[in-house]
């Protein structure tokens, strides 16, 4: 199957499976004709907003069809080119036919000299500012897919088993949550930083671990000499040191398995 067909049959199942949306959300890989009529021909009340490429596409502009390079040009030309002061880019757009199907295109740039990029939304009444935050939502995914590959190993499960596939991903996505929510309530400027430390505390305890064991063993052989219940003297010598504490109950949870 090719990328597409691929990924419409995930977002029919996602809809056959009772999930609702807004929009759909996809980059300039999967922005085409088949999406557009796929989302357009749906019961449910949905649109797309994809980035499109300023390349070979023609569509129907002012009774000719142009590529989106030159659509923005006539746009530009005819001074129909806008500032937005909250977003700090130039925009414009323009309503066109694409094979018989109503969409609008979104051009942006963020400097003069900048180029152009593009976004094709179904969703005719959408404003640009309003369509590019939504679309800028996308960005968390990409910060995810590349943090998780970074430190978490996303994508290095070397298994041929699919199941082992999901389950590794499904991990590094639990992993992921998890450090952003520590991220989130500590005072760490990105999440490679807190990884980094957490990593550096797992090391840590595994150190602390062998020498919590020879303490349990110089312990037991003092308790024993002294003829008294070694877990009352483990309690009375570490009451006062958080570090044991934690020592202690990383032990405690060992033992249960």
């Amino acid at each position: 199957m090719s990328k597409i067909d691929q990924m419409i049959d995930m977002v029919k199942t996602a809809i056959a499976k009772g999930i609702r949306f807004d929009y759909l959300l996809v980059d300039s890989w999967f922005t085409c004709f088949a999406l557009v009529k796929f989302i357009k021909t749906r019961r449910i009340a949905t649109h797309l907003i994809g980035m499109a490429k300023m390349g070979k596409t023609k569509y129907l502009f002012n009774g000719k069809k142009l590529t989106a390079r030159e659509i923005i040009d006539r746009l530009r030309k005819s001074r129909k080119v806008k500032r937005s002061k909250s977003l700090s880019c130039y925009y414009s757009e323009a309503l066109v036919d694409f094979n018989g199907i109503e969409v609008k295109l979104f051009f942006s740039k963020t400097t003069k000299r900048g180029k152009w990029s593009v976004l094709l939304t179904t969703d005719t009444n959408l404003k640009f500012e309003q369509a590019y935050k939504v679309y800028s939502t996308r960005w968390s995914i990409e910060v995810f897919f590349k943090e998780a590959k970074q430190h978490l190993g996303l994508g290095k499960n070397q298994a041929q088993d699919f199941d082992s596939q999901i389950a590794s991903t499904t991990l590094t996505m639990i992993q992921y949550n998890l450090l952003s929510l520590a991220k989130r309530f500590s005072g760490y400027e990105s999440l490679g930083a807190l990884f980094r430390n957490t990593k550096a505390e797992t090391i840590e305890l595994t150190v602390a671990e062998k020498i919590w064991k020879l303490i349990v063993e110089v312990l037991s052989e003092i308790a024993q000499f002294l003829e008294i219940d070694t877990e009352p003297l483990m309690q009375k010598l570490i009451a006062d040191n958080e570090r044991f504490i934690k020592l202690l109950n990383y032990n405690t949870l060992l033992q249960a398995g």
